[in-house]
Formats: structure tokens, C-alpha cells, sequence
């Protein structure tokens, strides 16, 4: 049988990658680009969309030379993305509007808090899933056509598209200005707080009260199916999924049975838990979405705990305070003392994500006493993103009565073997990484392979998954506990900073 090869694009928030996979779901070739951060303001953060496609189509040509294929060998290309990530562009030339408004960027708090009302963060959340905050698509467009010159106008004219990054890339792949398909998938479509979870239809009510225009909008679709035919230098090649990222992994990592739990690790950290195929509403503070959809089957849901800052603050930690040269080296550093010192580090640069929403909270270091000394504080770096995932899976259990019994990780930081000890201890459980650690990409590649039957079904993929390292928990749970209590104090300390939301 001749080998099957599929591409998935990966465009992430600070580059675009392309991997392509063979028929074992085994990596052939990787190519990745960076692309600009943009930051206007304090809070404000872009990105140029012209350069993310150009990146992405470089990406794409680097992978296929490494992999030494041409293009009509490859049986399906798939899609993951940046979610909340917005733009809107110009129908006729392809140029965006204005640049990308990115998933971090809280400019839209105050206008989040005039939407709330009465109702306050939940005024949507029945419909969505989603509390009323800065991080989702919708309010990201209503600034963009209230601040933009003219915009509305066009937009209600149907001269503007509206997308996340998925809808911008597919546009483009399948001819742009010349008949690019304009779509997005329901995971994408969740993240954007103007689609219903149970219809998955744009909601007619939430786009009259954010006064978004319902011409700019893509046509929802699965995960998983051909959405077009690529054109330039992958002419011919079926466009066959698009999920978010998050989504992606937890599809990658073979999770589709309920109760199954992954935790992306990358800029924030994303903890999914598959709750089937009904949306299970939270009161502690998570997000209901969309898990992945294949084709005509029963949309699969998930809770999600969405951390926003984890691989962040190691960034931080090297290139604000410029205390490690590379990312690496904060292992070595943290692992040279056998404790935090007694410091903690709440990493709320934006605001606090999931279990909080906390668009006034700011970043706080606590405990500091003499005897801190860097390596203390590289430590408490590491430790913020494992006690950040343990308020998560405490609240993940708080809503599904599900008590998670292992954990699989994927994302850069896996890479750290202090931190999933460390992660392993906070939560009592096993932390399992798989050979394949790309899991994003893979999740793309897997829901492309299958609408193109490169793959036959889900058990299938599920033969393709592989343990590669475990983690077992090691710390004694009186001293667990006592950790958490302290990290829960300095959690509170970092509340009330930010006392007008959203600022100027």
C-alpha cells in the first residue's frame, strides 16, 4: 500500500508552523516562522494578518521541500489556529481593515461591562457557554466596526468578511478575491460568543446586541470535511478541517470518550475535559464549548479551563527581566534549590482567565523575604502554571462530578521535566506526555485524514496514540495543601489592581 500523507497548518500566536504526517500519524517534516507581536498599548495586543498568511505560506512551501514531496502527494491539508483571534478584511482585495486584534488583547473590557448589564458576565453564558469577557471574538468585532472609519457601513453592505484565523486562512487557501470559500468550524465558532451551543447557528439575538452584522459572517461548519480545493502551491489539495487549537489537541491526543482530560501547555495553558455529546453548564467559573464535530455526527462538548498566561511568564522571566538567556535554562535554575522559597507569582498581566475572570486583577510577586534568591523565583515561575491547572481541575470537578485520574500534556513546556513533576504532585495524579507531543497539528491532521479516508474512524486513531513519559505525584498531601492554600492567598492579592476596566 502506498504511504498517505496529510499537512496541518498550525497558526499559533507567536508563529505559524506546518507539520506533515504519514499514514501512522508519525511526523515527516516540520517548517516554523515567527511573526510579529504588536503592541499599541498597555493591553493592546495585534498582529499584521498579511504577514500571517504570507508566514503560513511559507511554512507550508518548507515542509512540503523537507518532506521531499510535491504537492498532489498530499491527500488533505487540516487547519488549527489561535481561537479568539480577530479580523475582518475587504471582500474584493483581501486586505484586512485594520490589524488582527489577538485573543489576549483586553480592550474591549468596558465595552464587555456595558453588554453585561444587569445580567453582568452571564448575560450570554446560557446560550454560549461563555462568561461576558475580553478574550472573545464578538466584542473583538463590535470595536473593530465601531473604531474603524466607515466599516459598519461597508459591513452592512457585505463588503467586509469577518473570521478568526481559521476563516482568513481558508479564505485564502481556496482562492481569496477569486472564490475563496468564506467558513468556519463550530470550535471556532464557540470561541466567538455569537453562536448558540445547542443550534450551532449564529445567535440573532446576541448579534443585535453587540450590533455585529450578520453579511460579515463565515458559514459554520464540522471539524471535519471538505470545505474547498486549495489553489497556488497547493493546487488540488482538499481543505478538509479546521479546529482551534485546544480543540485540535484534545483531538490529537485521542481523547474521545467522556471523561478523557489533556492540558495544552504554550503562551496560556488550555485544560480540556470531554463531557460527551451534551454541553454541561458551569457555575465554577469554566467555559462549555465545542469539542470537535466530524462531519454529520452528534457535536462532541467539553469544559475548558482557559489559563492566559503559563509559557508567557517564562518569556517574561527571561526577556523583561533578562535573569535566564533562553527559555531552557529556567529548569537548571529552578532545580538548583529545593523550594520556592517561600515566593509566589500570580501571573494576571491581563487579568485572570478561568476560574476567575478577573479583567482587574494585575501580576503580583509575594512572600519575598531575604533569603529569595533568583533561583527561588525561577522556581515559583515553573509552579504558577501547576497551581494554576489545579484551581482549573478543582472547578472541572465542582461542575461534572468527574474526578480526573490522569492528565495528558502536550505544548512546548512538557519539554520540562521539573514542571510535570511538579504538576503531578499538585494534582495527585499520573501526568502523561505522548511520543507524539504535536498534538495540535496531529488533531488538525487526524480530522482532515478522516474526511478524506485516510483514516477509517476514531478507534483507528486511538491505536496511532503512545505513552512516552510519566509522571507519578510524589509529594506528601499535607504539604500539597498547605502550597495550594498559600498559592490562593496570593492569588487574591493580585485582585483590584485595575480599577476602571479596560483603562484607555
Amino acid at each position: 500500500m502506498t504511504d498517505r500523507f496529510v499537512a496541518a497548518i498550525d497558526q499559533g500566536t507567536t508563529s505559524s508552523r506546518c507539520i506533515i504526517f504519514n499514514q501512522d500519524g508519525a511526523i515527516v517534516a516540520v517548517d516554523q516562522r515567527e511573526h510579529r507581536q504588536i503592541f499599541p498599548k498597555p493591553g493592546w495586543v495585534e498582529h499584521d494578518a498579511t504577514e500571517i498568511w504570507s508566514k503560513v505560506q511559507a511554512v507550508v512551501a518548507g515542509a512540503v521541500a523537507k518532506a521531499g514531496l510535491r504537492a498532489d502527494q498530499l491527500s488533505a491539508l487540516g487547519i488549527t489556529n489561535q481561537r479568539e483571534t480577530t479580523l475582518m478584511w475587504e471582500r474584493a482585495t483581501g486586505k484586512p481593515v485594520h490589524n488582527a486584534i489577538v485573543w489576549q488583547d483586553t480592550r474591549t473590557a468596558a465595552l464587555c461591562h456595558e453588554l453585561g448589564g444587569a445580567d453582568g458576565q452571564d448575560r450570554f453564558r446560557d446560550a454560549t457557554g461563555l462568561p461576558l469577557a475580553s478574550y472573545f471574538s464578538g466584542p473583538k468585532a463590535a470595536w473593530l466596526l465601531d473604531n474603524v472609519p466607515g466599516l459598519r457601513a461597508r459591513a452592512e453592505r457585505g463588503e467586509i468578511a469577518f473570521g478568526t484565523v481559521d476563516s482568513w486562512l481558508i479564505w485564502n487557501l481556496t482562492g481569496g478575491t477569486d472564490g475563496g470559500v468564506h467558513v468556519t468550524d463550530v470550535t471556532n465558532a464557540s470561541r466567538t460568543m455569537l453562536m448558540d451551543l445547542r443550534t450551532l447557528q449564529w445567535d440573532e439575538e446576541i448579534l443585535a446586541a453587540m450590533n455585529v452584522p450578520k453579511a460579515v459572517l463565515p458559514e459554520i461548519r464540522s471539524s471535519s470535511e471538505v470545505y474547498g480545493t486549495a489553489v497556488g502551491q497547493l493546487a488540488g489539495v482538499p481543505v478538509a478541517s479546521a479546529l482551534g487549537d485546544q480543540q485540535a489537541a484534545i483531538f490529537g491526543q485521542a481523547c474521545y470518550d467522556t471523561g478523557t482530560a489533556k492540558n495544552t501547555y504554550g503562551t496560556g495553558s488550555f485544560l480540556l475535559l470531554n463531557t460527551g455529546n451534551r454541553p454541561v453548564p458551569s457555575k465554577s467559573g469554566l467555559i462549555t464549548t465545542l469539542g470537535y464535530k466530524i462531519g454529520d455526527e452528534s457535536p462532541v462538548y467539553c469544559l475548558e479551563g482557559s489559563i492566559a498566561i503559563t509559557g508567557a511568564l517564562v518569556q517574561w522571566f527571561r526577556d523583561q527581566l533578562g535573569i535566564i538567556r533562553s527559555a531552557g535554562e529556567i529548569e537548571t535554575l529552578a532545580a538548583s534549590v529545593e523550594d520556592n522559597g517561600g515566593a509566589y507569582i500570580v501571573p494576571a498581566f491581563s487579568g485572570l482567565y478561568a476560574p476567575y475572570w478577573r479583567s482587574d486583577a494585575r501580576g503580583v510577586v509575594t512572600g519575598l523575604t531575604r533569603y529569595v534568591t533568583k533561583a527561588h523565583l525561577a522556581r515559583a515561575v515553573l509552579e504558577a502554571t501547576s497551581w494554576q491547572t489545579r484551581e482549573v481541575v478543582d472547578a472541572m470537578y465542582q461542575d461534572s462530578g468527574v474526578q480526573i485520574t490522569t492528565l495528558k500534556v502536550d505544548g512546548g513546556m512538557t519539554a520540562n521535566h521539573l514542571l510535570m513533576q511538579h504538576q503531578a504532585d499538585v494534582l495527585g495524579v499520573p501526568v502523561i506526555r505522548p511520543k507524539v507531543s504535536e498534538t495540535t497539528c496531529l488533531g488538525a491532521a487526524y480530522a482532515a485524514g478522516l474526511a478524506t479516508g485516510v483514516w477509517a474512524d476514531l478507534d483507528e486513531l486511538k491505536t496511532h496514540w503512545q505513552r512516552d513519559v510519566e509522571w507519578s505525584p510524589r509529594m506528601e498531601a499535607e504539604v500539597r495543601e498547605r502550597e495550594y492554600h498559600n498559592w490562593r492567598k496570593a492569588v487574591e492579592k493580585s485582585f483590584g489592581w485595575e480599577e476602571e476596566a479596560g483603562g484607555s
